[in-house]
């Protein structure tokens, strides 16, 4: 994998849970990413380049709905 270049633009903050962050931190840990941040931009801006309309599979898609229901971000 190769890291993203730093932002030459404006950026937003994400939040995410903390059991997430970590479990990407011990990804992190396998690669050259120099943050976390730098990393999750990586991984979304590879998920937003997809050229498929679902980047996910439906079962893909229904597990990720139960996940963020069960933690309180969607009803």
């Amino acid at each position: 994998m190769t890291p993203a270049p730093p932002p030459t633009h404006n950026s937003r903050t994400v939040k995410i849970p903390e059991e997430v962050a970590r479990q990407l931190e011990r990804k992190l840990a396998r690669t050259s990413f120099g943050s976390l941040d730098d990393f999750v931009s990586f991984i979304l801006a590879r998920l937003a380049e997809s050229t498929s309309e679902t980047p996910f599979s439906e079962e893909e898609e229904r597990q990720l709905r139960d996940r963020l229901r069960s933690l309180g971000y969607i009803d």
